[in-house]
């Protein structure tokens, strides 16, 4: 049995391990653990703060046994794009999908995922966006209307549990979810011993605060001395591609829909620094995390027809010896293609060109150009 869990490991902390370790002691030691993980862009519109194959090898040290790359145009997808993308992809490797949520009661998410898939939902919807709610807050009284005043869409990992079960319902997939409880705080600044947040060790990294304490004890080595990357060292990268696109570029751009394209034109060509921008286009209707995508979508150059095409292909990063007997259990099954590999084929244009401008944000100096055809799997022997 193989059991996938879409990630992003920004950075992989000790929350994550228990999830790990969690896992393994459900199913067993035969078990094989697939995790799906964003590459070097994440899904709140920001570069990871540390390199793909860094926090590949920190999460096969910590208890995975394969780590594959979420596709670019996954990763910077909405939620709804994010969870659909993930579990097409693990559905011919994988049995079961397991997730972190706030609430950890499988029925009572597929519950939810059933009311957003029914028809009724959709009018309801329009309703509140008509009115001129945000889509989230459109989103909850629509599921109000149909009776589900405790519907699970307020908090962010059951907003994303929810996400990931409608996607198993609408595509037919054989997934089962197995949802266990996240417990902490997913925005929390400050580092809990116990459940520390992402958010939180983000922070302490950047500001040049200790943080490996909050990590696995076996994935330290891989994390220490490794680059750090924000999305503040490459803020004058992203303004110069900002101000220099043409009408036609930014009405290309995914999120941008309703006209919102034309205002964050206007923003980018009077505002001085990207938060000023992001600052002038935010609104009631659109969240701050739907204009983030749209601005790093822009920063790489892609365009709403890119995010519509269904990645070709999935990249191996790291595996250990159950992973790549996993790999070979799975062949035929899946389009994958090993790290760095090179193919004719625009995506990996797309790839090339956003690991280019990647080595931009990192902190301490620019990385050069032309890494990616560079990259290796890991395999980690133990």
């Amino acid at each position: 049995m193989n059991i996938g869990i879409i990630c992003e490991y920004n950075p992989l902390h000790l929350g994550h391990q228990k999830q790990l370790q969690a896992v393994r002691r459900e199913f067993g030691p035969d078990c094989g653990i697939v995790c799906l993980m964003s590459g070097n862009y994440v899904q709140r519109g920001q570069p990871a703060v540390l390199d793909k194959s860094v926090r590949a090898e920190a999460a096969v040290l910590s208890g995975a046994d394969l780590v594959l790359e979420l596709p670019l145009t996954v990763s910077l997808s909405s939620a709804e794009g994010f969870a659909a993308g993930g579990v097409r992809i693990l559905s011919p490797i994988c049995d079961g999908l397991c997730f972190g949520a706030e609430t950890g009661d499988r029925d009572s998410l597929m519950g939810t995922a059933q009311a957003l898939l029914s028809p009724r939902f959709s009018g309801f919807l329009r309703e509140g966006l008509d009115r001129g709610l945000s889509f989230p807050a459109a989103r909850q009284q629509a599921l109000a209307n149909m009776g589900l005043s405790d519907a699970l869409v307020s908090q962010p990992n059951d907003i994303l549990g929810v996400e990931y079960c409608k996607a198993i319902l609408s595509q037919g997939s054989h997934l089962v979810p197995y949802p266990i409880h996240r417990p902490g705080s997913y925005h929390a600044t400050q580092a809990d011993a116990e459940n520390p947040s992402a958010t939180a060790l983000r922070r302490r990294m950047l500001n040049g605060e200790s943080w490996l304490e909050y990590v696995p004890q076996e994935a330290r080595a891989a994390f220490r001395d490794a680059p750090l990357h924000s999305l503040a060292a490459g803020e004058r990268a992203v303004l110069s591609r900002l101000r220099t696109m043409t009408e036609e570029e930014f009405q290309a751009l995914p999120f941008g829909s309703e006209g919102l394209w034309r205002k964050f034109m206007h923003a980018c060509r009077q505002r001085n620094s990207l938060e000023n921008i992001l600052v002038a286009v935010k609104s009631k209707r659109y969240t701050r995390t739907r204009l983030d995508r749209m601005a790093m979508c822009a920063a790489l150059g892609l365009t709403h027809q890119d995010m519509e095409q269904p990645p070709p292909y999935t990249r191996v990063l790291a595996f250990n010896h159950k992973g790549r007997a996993i790999l070979k259990e799975v062949k035929g099954r899946a389009p994958l293609l090993h790290a760095g590999e090179a193919v004719c084929h625009s995506y990996w244009e797309i790839e090339q060109r956003a690991q280019d401008l990647y080595a931009l944000f990192r902190v301490d100096c620019v990385d050069s150009a032309g890494l990616e055809p560079k990259r290796r799997i890991i395999y980690v022997n133990r």
